[in-house]
């Protein structure tokens, strides 16, 4: 198992998750100048674009701040889809329900729309790419080195419009707040209200949106499908795809503490202590947690993973089982997905063979959302982590679809119909 983890960590940002899958079935906003090329484009530390401007609170959830027009490209499916694209910086809301600037990338079909009502908006998040702002999708979009960008292109393919969050800290200052499942639900909520915005973009602001992710996508998926309800009740949210969601980041973190992956463990600790300052981490870090915390937070996953593995969370701490600490166990407790219902029907996908993310965890939370009267449907796909990711997505795009489409969503809860 272990060289099968380290396995799966190296390739998530390599082009094995990107791999070909053409067989596999408005609020005014100054837009700033566009890069000449994808080629001149500083990262996003030293790019202004990046940088928040002050009075976010004079702003609503949503509200596009600033936006250029872009170049995107990733790893491609070989669909050949071709796209309109602008990045975008947002209004959007902390785990402490405080103003915040995230960036993004809104992608438009330049193919007319011939479907019935508005074209559908699908509100993609991505799963793990590390803390530091060089991991950011709408950055790594612009190199053409996005490696999920095979997966949200099959939406792409279907007319849909796309728009894909960098969450918040990962492109803006940060380190990104990892696992946070509050603040990525926010993000996520609001990159569809940004490209709503986005006058350029022509999205309908009663476009149908689907919500869909993987990993930690899922993780943001679950939330942001638990949230729209009371945060974004405007939103016409269709359905949600969920995948490989850590439903439990308290218990993942104690399965890989020490293992191969233990620097997703070490990176949950860095993010989660920016969203939950009241949570004790710098006065408990020692020298070498110090020196930990600084490196994550500029790192991306092949890096943080190749570089923290096999790690104890308190090797770098003062006190002995950091995570038994009341205050990170009330933490736990609050990003725990399944305490909510979603109103919307989602579908849940996960693969038993999944070494990073329990299978169980995608059980629990379908049990969890039948039991509060959820319309969820549960399937499962093969292969490890990364494979069950290229496997579920034409699962989830068909998912969708069918909600666009206004179908009848089907349940796997005990008692449906």
């Amino acid at each position: 198992m272990s060289s099968q983890v380290q396995r799966t960590l190296t390739i998530l940002t390599a082009a094995v998750l990107a791999a070909p899958l053409a067989q596999a079935a408005p609020s005014a906003a100054a837009a700033a100048p566009s890069p000449a090329s994808s080629q001149e484009m500083p990262p996003p530390q030293d790019d202004p674009f990046y940088t928040p401007p002050d009075d976010l609170d004079d702003e609503p959830p949503g509200a596009v701040l600033r936006s250029r027009s872009a170049e995107v490209a990733g790893n491609t499916g070989g669909l050949g889809t071709e796209v309109d694209a602008w990045q975008v910086l947002y209004r959007s809301t902390s785990a402490q329900h405080e103003a915040n600037a995230v960036s993004g990338t809104v992608i438009v079909p330049q193919e007319e729309w011939t479907g019935d009502g508005a074209r559908p908006l699908v509100s993609y998040a991505v799963g793990t790419h590390g803390l530091g702002p060089e991991c950011a999708p709408s950055y790594l979009m612009a190199k053409g080195e996005e490696s999920e960008y095979s997966l949200f292109e099959q939406a792409l393919a279907r007319g849909w419009a796309v728009v894909v969050t960098d969450y918040e800290g990962l492109g803006t200052p940060g380190p990104h707040t990892y696992v946070a499942g509050r603040s990525l639900g926010h993000a996520q909520l609001d990159a569809a209200r940004a490209a709503q915005n986005l006058g350029d973009a022509n999205v309908d602001s009663d476009a149908p949106v689907g919500l869909w992710g993987y990993s930690e996508g899922g993780f943001a998926t679950g939330w942001s499908a638990e949230l729209a309800a009371g945060y974004a009740p405007e939103l016409s949210t269709a359905g949600a795809a969920v995948g490989a969601a850590p439903a439990d980041v308290g218990d993942v973190a104690r399965l890989h503490d020490g293992g191969p992956a233990s620097g997703l463990v070490l990176a949950g600790a860095v993010g989660l202590a920016r969203a939950y300052p009241d949570a004790p981490f710098e006065e408990i870090l020692n020298a070498d947690g110090e020196e930990m915390a600084a490196d994550i937070s500029t790192m991306c996953t092949e890096e943080l993973s190749q570089e923290y593995a096999f790690r104890e969370l308190e090797e770098f701490t003062t006190v002995d089982d950091p995570m038994s600490l009341p205050e990170w166990q009330d933490v736990f407790a609050d990003i725990r997905l399944g305490t909510a219902a979603p109103e919307a029907p989602a579908l849940i996908y996960h693969s038993p063979a999944d070494e990073v993310v329990p299978y169980d965890h995608g059980l629990r939370l379908h049990n969890d959302w039948c039991a509060a009267g959820s319309t969820v449907s549960f399937q499962t796909v093969a292969g490890d982590h990364v494979a069950a990711a290229v496997a579920g997505a034409p699962l989830a795009v068909e998912y969708l679809a069918g909600r666009f489409a206004g179908q009848q969503a089907t349940s796997t809860c005990l008692g449906a119909s």
